[in-house]
């Protein structure tokens, strides 16, 4: 029993009560059909051996009839009591499985369970990495409960806005990933624009009163033959090179050279290829990790 019970949590669908009397259901007609067969091929032999207290026909009926009662209604609600254990395990087990892949504070996908989504990608798809700039200085000045505060509104508002289509997470820290699927890429960098925009004019309230950030991004494009450790980092490199150019803003990896040579343009010392690799910053993080 200790064995057989996970085994059918594992097997069955016991997150829904209607699995429970399904299976109720099914155990006691198994019992019935097993005692009906017992006493079809036991009682003849009972009676040619005359050891039965009352003609056969008699005891077949009344066979039949302990084989409803006993089989059919003692085995039911023992299906029903055991169906019951197996639901709460496996609501436990969901429950369970579900905090593992979520993060406390945010409410979002943790970053292993965004690691998996980001593993599965297959395709016409974006990796954007939001940053909340200077967030350090709001937890110095306003205190970490204003940061909390500032990390629960940010993670409300990106679920909000990137609802469909769309996978989000929390990276660490103040960072955040969002896996925006569909459209074309021009349509997916206005997605993200509007949610950058939206999330810095909106004033966060906290214990210390009513305070607003920006955040910046990095965007890199999911492409045939590029694996997804080479699109988190292109991401990375592009939030980096965001932060570099005055942060609140989005940056493209398409726009990593151009942006690279305007920021450095006047500089007649630093050739360019110096320039970018100096302003490219390695990735932070060991995807998945």
């Amino acid at each position: 029993m200790s064995r057989w019970v996970p085994l059918q949590a594992e097997l069955g669908n016991f997150q829904e009560r209607r699995t429970i009397y399904v299976f109720a259901l099914k155990v006691s007609l198994q019992s019935v059909l097993f005692s009906l067969l017992l006493v079809v091929s036991v009682l003849p032999a009972l009676s040619w051996c005359g050891w039965l207290p009352m003609p056969l026909p008699q005891s077949i009926k009344l066979g039949i009839l302990l084989s409803w009662l006993i089989g059919g209604v003692v085995s039911g609600v023992l299906a029903i009591v055991t169906g019951h254990s197996i639901h709460e395990i496996c609501v436990s087990r969901a429950e369970f499985e579900r905090l593992s892949r979520t993060d406390t504070l945010s409410g979002l996908f943790n970053r292993r369970a965004f690691a998996e989504a980001l593993s599965t990608v297959a395709g016409n798809a974006s990796l954007v990495i939001f940053d909340v700039d200077r967030f350090k200085a709001v937890n110095d000045r306003y205190g970490h409960a204003a940061g909390d505060a500032v990390i629960i509104a940010i993670s409300s508002q990106l679920s909000l806005i990137f609802k469909d289509n769309a996978v989000t997470g929390r990276l660490g820290g103040e960072e955040f990933g969002v896996l925006v699927h569909g459209d074309s890429v021009a349509e997916r960098i206005a997605r993200i624009e509007a949610a950058k925009a939206l999330i810095c004019s909106t004033s966060i309230a906290t214990a210390c009163g009513e305070i607003n950030v920006t955040i910046s991004a990095g965007i890199a494009d999911f492409e045939a033959e590029r694996g997804p450790e080479a699109v988190y980092a292109a991401a990375d490199n592009a939030l980096y090179l965001a932060k570099a150019l005055g942060r609140n803003r989005v940056v493209h990896e398409s726009e990593r050279h151009s942006a690279v040579s305007c920021h450095l343009r006047g500089s007649e010392e630093v050739t360019f290829a110096h320039s970018a690799e100096c302003l490219v910053e390695p990735p932070r993080y060991q995807f998945g990790t």
